[in-house]
């Protein structure tokens, strides 16, 4: 490890590392943005989101069970999460 008595007592003359400081500010700033709660309303958003993707999963499931193909309830899956979530999988996808 560095030793950091030197860093914080040498004084930042090199453009090198300058830019590494900016770099280490900037993305220090956009990852406390990321870190940002959400408000109530938008809570309660996420939690119907994701009931509604746990119903989704569950129907998907059901498909499964009553024999269908894999792409058939894959695409009814696919239809029911429209909007909901991320990707083709509903926010979900696992190993085969």
């Amino acid at each position: 490890m560095p030793d950091l008595k030197l860093f914080i007592t040498k004084p930042i003359t090199s453009r090198k590392s300058m830019y590494k400081i900016a770099f280490f500010l900037v993305t220090m700033t956009l990852s406390w943005s990321a870190v940002a709660q959400h408000n109530t309303k938008e809570t309660q958003e996420d939690i119907v989101r994701h009931r509604a993707m746990a119903q989704a999963h569950e129907a998907a499931a059901k498909c499964l069970e009553s024999g269908k193909k894999l792409d058939q309830c894959t695409k009814e899956l696919q239809a029911a999460c429209k909007g909901l979530a991320l990707g083709k999988y509903c926010g979900m996808k696992h190993a085969h």
